[in-house]
């Protein structure tokens, strides 16, 4: 980056949102991967047509932008480019429009998600997409990723309650997309486009979402397992039902050593080596009849232990070995090489069996868990990053992982994107026909290859 592009955009958001200090920098660098890149400038724009001043200043000096919400994702895909620009939507945090009766709510890029369904919250309504991250994260990046979480399972992930989005394109023209009703027909669907794009078609500004009614009340089934095969069956038993469960979550044996390690698993028997959750949702006295069926579904060959929550404090304690995952997991080496691939439900078993082979033959500590319902597992390979042998261990395990998912009919990512990170598996899911046709949109949204380049895309 030059020093006249440097003093354009100083020019144009002042100089305390054009930073190019290199402590600002440092900061800038890095997602929630391991990697780091030092940018030469990070922005903070307050609006949309801020964003699209920088994407003009940028296209008339070639420089890549590479989108930032909280820097939360895991796949590389807020990593910048060296010597490029972060474009920051921190500051951007501001709720244009909430109509509740409308169901909808309009907000810039920079929301943290929990807010918004805080927001919801006071009208008896809810923004169901959850992600783990949701207390900091931002939802222009649950955008950029199409994030999911927990209850994906019956309530669906962030493309499901995106109404409307605008956004500056690489072009730096101001796109409009979608329509502010619950139907609409009106040309190509280029919000859904949008959505999952990484940042690599347009910087959305503004999205307008789409509300749900909130569940009455809850309650929480948790099943301690002899055998994974055996919490897989019943995962399945779960998912045949009449009724759509809210959440259903697994735990492998080494996910549960794990939390075992933190205190968090005391009241599971000592022979449990797999864990299931299921929570439903919905009128109070309905709870009850739900219950007994997914009870009877959990009931089975390996059930060791059945305990029920309805009380909120209850069902906060049940849910403690399942959140008490990340950090335990992240404790347990240098380097946590989290996957999020999914298969269909009644493959689960099948899949958990080549990790688990994969760990044997490779010699490698491999911890699962993970969005049971929706066949979405965190495949979580631990390794020491100076162990060179142990890493390309590691990398052979990967390459089994995803020959096996896409084998069983699955795919490569459930809810954390591409980014960098698996940009050089994605020819082996998408046929050259598709991948050559998204190629082409990208080029037509961002002719001179500005935005969030190195990402999503395997290099030609």
């Amino acid at each position: 980056m030059t020093q006249n592009a440097i003093a354009g955009f100083k020019a144009s958001l002042g100089v305390e949102r054009a930073r190019d200090d290199l402590f600002t920098r440092e900061l800038y660098s890095s997602d929630d991967t391991p990697e780091a890149r030092l940018p030469a400038l990070v922005l903070f724009p307050h609006s949309h047509e801020e964003v699209q001043a920088i994407v003009r200043l940028a296209g008339r000096h070639h420089l890549p932008l590479t989108a930032r919400g909280a820097g939360s994702g895991n796949v590389g895909g807020a990593l910048p480019v060296e010597g490029g620009a972060v474009i920051s939507f921190e500051c951007m945090t501001e709720v244009l429009e909430y109509a509740p009766q409308e169901h909808l709510i309009r907000v810039q890029s920079g929301c943290i998600t929990a807010e918004i369904d805080r927001i919801a919250r006071a009208d008896g309504l809810s923004y169901p997409p959850d992600p783990g991250s949701s207390p900091y994260c931002r939802i222009g990046g649950n955008l950029a990723m199409n994030a999911g979480g927990p209850h994906a399972v019956k309530y669906g992930v962030t493309r499901d309650y995106v109404l409307a989005l605008r956004a500056v394109t690489g072009r730096g023209e101001t796109l409009e997309t979608g329509v502010r009703t619950s139907k609409g027909v009106v040309g190509y669907d280029l919000t859904r486009l949008l959505v999952g794009s990484e940042g690599t078609l347009a910087l959305i500004t503004e999205a307008t979402l789409r509300l749900a009614p909130r569940p009455a009340a809850r309650a929480l089934l948790r099943a301690a397992f002899a055998q994974s095969k055996d919490a897989c069956a019943a995962v399945s038993r779960v998912m045949q039902q009449t009724i759509l469960p809210s959440a259903v979550e697994f735990m492998d044996p080494q996910a549960l050593a794990a939390v075992r390690g933190m205190g968090a698993a005391s009241s599971l028997p000592q022979a449990t080596q797999a864990l299931v959750m299921v929570e439903v949702d919905g009128e109070l006295e309905d709870l009850p009849r739900q219950l007994e069926i997914m009870a009877a579904a959990l009931t089975g060959d390996g059930l060791l232990q059945l305990e029920r929550g309805q009380d909120a404090a209850t069902i906060a304690a049940l849910w403690t070995a399942r959140k008490s995952l990340s950090p335990a997991t992240k404790a347990m080496a240098p380097l946590k090489i989290n996957e999020d691939v999914v298969v269909p439900v009644p493959r689960l078993c099948d899949l958990l069996t080549e990790i688990e082979d994969i760990a044997g033959s490779e010699r490698l500590r491999v911890v699962s868990f993970g969005h049971a319902g929706n066949g979405n597992l965190h495949v979580n390979f631990l390794v020491d990053p100076a162990d060179g042998d142990e890493m390309q261990r590691a990398r052979r395990g990967l390459d089994r992982l995803f020959g096996k998912v896409l084998a069983l009919g699955g795919t490569l990512s459930g809810e954390h994107g591409i980014g960098s990170v698996k940009r050089s598996f994605v020819a082996r899911e998408l046929d050259p026909v598709s991948l050559h046709l998204q190629r082409e949109i990208k080029a037509l949204f961002d002719p001179l290859g500005i935005l969030n380049p190195g990402k999503l895309f395997p290099e030609v």
